[in-house]
């Protein structure tokens, strides 16, 4: 299992929909995620785009050095860049991170904000375009020379003169639910990513994806985005979670549901399905809750339980097929080392870091200026230092 966390490019709080308990992000708190994320043993983290957040191309070159085995998952963008020049972003940036890229194909899902970048699509037709992209994209990035005369991009002795160091080229990360969708992803990725449905409606999607990779003669993976408060008890995690939303009033839910009504990404209306804008029955499966998508974009479901629950899930949600998990929690900083200190120690982890304790950095505040604190793994007491 591999498990990815998030760094919020677009604003950051302890609740939703209100400037109350917000924080200003900046450098320095996203290199404190960033170093926390690559402490603590999470693969790697997510960096969002979009009109409302900053440049994740840019902040994650920042961030590189400031990290040393944390991978970045970075969106190039059909439509809004040219293969040739994501082709060579992409492998300046493998090559300084030394092979820490991740790649997220972000097709979009929002006409108004790709008109104002200039792209002015239908729904298929964006995406009939993310597979022309992808075609010439994978041959550059692979070393090859591209020609190539589509119906949107005409590509003349494209190339990439210095090579990429994950090899055939850093892996493609795509989500889209809609059935064109679907079939670009069978075609050209790696990872196919889902956002957080019920496990019944997760495994529909993947049976169709794999259907479609098959015919393709390739097999995928596949990653699930949700977000997740986990707590030591199940009401705890409960409470938090309305907490969360405390803010959250009816103008916020109306105005927010607004916006995401003109968007024409099948994802998002889905994850509008599950809650249809109202506060009621927002357990839409044991565990899940869609009460972020009251006034969230994207992914707007949440895992919520004590630590052996929320274990539970998400290996209900491997048995389907997911491997990935790309986790997200408010605040980012502090969530991220509750999340690594609940959860890491009841999962198959890829990344697995030591949580035993040390010599020279006890974990725990010394007792009395005197006696090492009582030491636990998995729940079970393993030491006393006197």
């Amino acid at each position: 299992m591999q498990l990815l966390w998030f760094i919020p490019t677009h604003g950051e709080g302890r609740y939703l929909g209100t400037a109350i308990g917000g924080r200003a992000v900046n450098f320095d708190y996203w290199r404190q995620i960033a170093q926390a994320v690559d402490h603590l043993g999470f693969t790697g983290a997510l960096l969002p785009t979009g009109r409302s957040c900053e440049d994740a191309w840019i902040l994650a070159s920042t961030l590189v050095t400031h990290t040393k085995r944390m991978r970045f998952l970075v969106a190039i963008r059909p439509g809004l860049m040219s293969p040739g020049v994501a082709a060579r972003m992409a492998a300046t940036f493998d090559r300084i991170s030394g092979g820490r890229l991740l790649i997220n194909v972000v097709t979009g899902g929002d006409p108004v904000e790709l008109a104002g970048d200039g792209l002015h699509l239908s729904h298929d037709d964006r995406y009939e375009l993310t597979d022309e992209f992808l075609t010439v994209w994978r041959q550059i990035a692979a070393g090859e020379i591209a020609d190539f005369q589509g119906d949107y991009l005409n590509i003349q002795g494209g190339k990439l003169l210095f090579p990429t160091v994950q090899k055939p080229h850093p892996p493609l990360w795509f989500g889209g639910s809609s059935p064109i969708a679907q079939q670009i992803a069978a075609k050209h990725v790696d990872v196919y990513l889902t956002w957080g449905e019920p496990p019944e409606q997760v495994a529909e999607k993947i049976a169709s994806v794999r259907r479609l990779a098959e015919a393709e003669g390739r097999t995928l993976r596949f990653g699930i985005r949700l977000h997740v408060i986990v707590r030591e008890t199940e009401s705890q995690a409960w409470d938090a979670a309305n907490d969360l939303i405390r803010y959250v009033d009816d103008e916020a839910i109306a105005k927010a549901q607004q916006a995401y009504s003109r968007m024409d990404s099948e994802g998002q209306r889905r994850m509008r399905d599950l809650h249809n804008g109202s506060r009621e029955a927002l357990e839409i499966s044991p565990n899940l809750w869609a009460g972020i998508g009251l006034v969230r974009g994207g992914a707007g479901t949440a895992l919520v339980g004590d630590p052996d629950t929320v274990a539970k899930r998400m290996l209900e949600y491997t048995e389907l097929g997911i491997d990935t998990f790309i986790f997200s929690g408010y605040p980012h900083l502090e969530e991220a080392y509750r999340v690594a200190e609940l959860l890491f120690p009841r999962l198959p982890l890829e990344n697995q870091q030591s949580f035993e304790p040390q010599v020279l950095s006890p974990f725990g505040e010394i007792v009395a200026n005197r006696e090492f604190p009582k030491q636990q793994v998995k729940g079970k007491t393993i030491a006393t230092v006197d």
